[in-house]
Formats: C-alpha cells, structure tokens, sequence
C-alpha cells in the first residue's frame, strides 16, 4: 500500500515530534510504502519503507507550496498510484485523484482560541489565523479519516461543524522521557540545587510573565535555594517583555532565560528539577505536559482544558492567568514535601498511559484500513473497465 505524507507544514518542534515517532513504530506490513514531502531537517528513520521525495517546485514559501499543492501533488498522486494522502498539518489543499483516501489532522487550536485571537494584533497573522480556521473546518469535513488528538479539540470543532470520520488519538512519551528512578546525568547548564523549571516557547498563551510574578511572590530565601528556568526560543517580543520584567522585579540570576536548549536535553533538565510548571492556556495535545509526567517530578499544570484532560487528577492545577493561583501551587509543592512526593507519584503513574508505539499502532491501523479499501476499489474499476485516470508529475 502506498501512502504519500505532504508533512511541509510541519517545522516546529511538535509536529517534527509526531512524525518522527510515527514513522519510527511503523507496522509490519513488507508491502507499506511510505513517501515524505518535508523540509530537509526531519529525520527520517533507516526503513527502506520510508522516503522522503524532493520537488523542483520551490515549498518555503507558503504561498508557492499552496500552488503546488494545487497542481503538481494530484498529478504526483496519480502517477505514483497513491492509495491515502496524508495531512498531518490539517490543511488539504489538493484535491486527489479517484481513488486516493484523504486523512486530515487537527493539530492547531490557535485560530479556534477567542482568548488568543482576541489578543492578536490586527495584521498579516491574524487574517492568516481566520483564513486558516475556515481552510482547517473545510478539510477536517471532507477527508476521508479526521485524526484529532485529544477529546476537547474534538468537541471544539464539533460545535462548529460537524465531522462524519473522525478518532481521537492522543500523542504518546518517548522512552528517553521516562527516567523516573533512573541515573541521569545532570545537564552542564542547569542550576545547581533544586530549580524550577518550565520548558515552553516563549509566546503570549504561555503566561511566562504569570509565571515569574508567581516566582517573585516567594520568600527571598525560597527563591535563592529555588531558581526558576525557563527553557525555550526566546527570540520573540514576547521574551523582551519577560526579561524587562525579570529586571524590573529584581529576579537577575533567579530567573534564567538560557533559550532553547537540543531536544535530546530535555530528559535530563525534566529529570532533576525539583518541579515542573507548564502554564499554557492554549494547546490540543501538550507534548510538552506529556514528556514532563514521564520524569516523574511534581507536576504544576494550567487549569485550562485540554491539560485536564491529560494530566489527570493528581497534578497541581492553577489558573495561568492569575500569579496568586500559581504561587499558592508554587508554595505548597515546595512547603510540603509529602505532597510534593504524592504528585510526583501521580505525575508518573498518568504518564502511563501514553506511549508513542500505540499512538502510531493506533494511528497506522486507521490508515492501512482506508488504504485497503481504497486499492479495492480502485482494482474493481480497473476489472469493470471504469477509466482510472493517472496525471504526469
């Protein structure tokens, strides 16, 4: 079976996270072959299976992928004889050819946020935002399979149009993030001693300045034994203002902004840190909620759905738009240390419950069955003499 990835779209650091692990549990079926459109820096994993395929049509640019898009990729799906497209980044722009299965994905919650919108400045990323939630509905109704990933965008979208084929599959954790009990070596840049630590890009429905007033709001003396770290690309406006607040609050060397740090860190900074805050209010499946229950620490999450939805019962939950929820949480996980324990423990006992094997069992299972049908339908055309038409590329 031949299954085409159009995974342009994703550059960032969740959607590369997905499509890695997706492609690194692939099922065993000798006969699956997998071809990748994607930017040059996704790693693709040493299966013959897996390919990734090059255009001579320029895609950086967002616009030029759109006409590509739009043309060449039906008369690629027709000469290669696809049986699924795939979507990863939600956007079908193409339309296939007969016989071709379509698979959408709704990763991007931004466009269907009010708070977010709201606060977005008028401008070329806010029209592209509500351009973008009219494109994301349309597709996520006319594919053939609509994969959500957590139960709240589900019903988000369903309030606004509903989707005939849809599953929800939530993202898993990788094996590197379960070091609960384990030895790992504590990373050269991390505070010495027991810190804080909150792994997130810096952007506004992150709440980092939230988050350090919260940290300002403890004792001197907590603050000097407990600094805060703030992991992530801090290249944004948004970070400006954290640093302009950092020393207008006089946190300089309390609170550091070392920006982002190699993905393959992240397990050890997770691992020695006394807690964990992840204080986002916009998100569908928060990979980074989900590499932080894995390590096994004191978890202290937004109240905001869908981080609920994944952290469970046992974590310490806050309002990320207000600093006093936040450091009530902040204070009593570091206060109390049999309640720092019992959330650590319910941090690791949830994170039970995903793994990246069974999100891509879960996930290549949706997609073989579509692509069986399809192959099905397409021989019985053929053996009817109904024409089956194949474009050039």
């Amino acid at each position: 079976m031949k299954v085409v990835v159009n995974a342009f779209s994703a550059r960032l650091g969740g959607g590369q996270t997905y499509l890695r692990n997706l492609f690194a549990h692939l099922p065993d079926d000798p006969g699956l072959d997998v071809q990748v459109f994607a930017a040059d820096d996704l790693a693709l994993p040493p299966d013959p299976r897996v390919r990734r395929v090059h255009t001579a049509w320029p895609t950086t640019n967002p616009l030029l992928r759109a006409v590509w898009e739009k043309l060449a990729l039906p008369r690629w799906l027709a000469k290669q004889r696809a049986d699924v497209l795939f979507c990863p980044g939600g956007v079908v722009a193409t339309r296939p050819p007969r016989g071709v299965k379509v698979v959408s994905m709704f990763r991007n919650m931004i466009p269907f946020d009010a708070r977010v919108m709201a606060a977005m400045p008028w401008g070329p990323q806010r029209l592209r935002n509500l351009i973008l939630r009219r494109v994301l509905l349309r597709s996520l109704a006319e594919a053939d399979l609509s994969i959500f990933i957590s139960d709240y965008a589900h019903a988000c979208i369903e309030r606004r149009r509903h989707i005939a084929n849809a599953v929800t599959i939530p993202h898993g954790i990788a094996a590197a993030f379960r070091t609960a009990g384990g030895e790992v070596e504590r990373p050269a840049a991390a505070p010495a001693g027991r810190y804080l630590l909150y792994v997130s890009r810096f952007d506004i429905y992150k709440h980092h300045a939230e988050v350090v007033q919260a940290y300002a709001r403890l004792d001197a003396a907590v603050r000097e034994r407990h600094p805060l770290l703030l992991l992530g690309e801090n290249d944004l406006p948004s970070a400006s203002r954290v640093r302009a607040l950092v020393r207008s609050l006089g946190l300089q060397g309390q609170v550091q902004m070392p920006g982002a740090v190699p993905y393959a860190d992240l397990p050890a900074y997770y691992h020695h840190a006394h807690a964990i805050v992840f204080a986002s209010s916009c998100e569908n499946c928060p990979n980074i909620l989900l590499e932080a229950l894995g390590a096994g620490r004191p978890v202290l999450c937004s109240d905001v759905m869908p981080m609920p939805e994944f952290g469970g019962d046992g974590l310490l939950y806050f309002s990320p738009y207000d600093s006093a929820s936040l450091h009530a949480a902040l204070h009593k996980v570091i206060a109390d240390e049999a309640l720092s324990r019992q959330v650590a423990a319910a941090a690791l006992e949830r994170s039970r419950q995903y793994d990246w094997a069974v999100t891509a069992r879960r996930t290549w299972a949706r997609i073989l069955a579509l692509g069986t049908a399809s192959g099905s339908a397409s021989a019985r055309a053929r053996d009817d003499g109904t024409a089956v038409v194949h474009g050039g590329s």
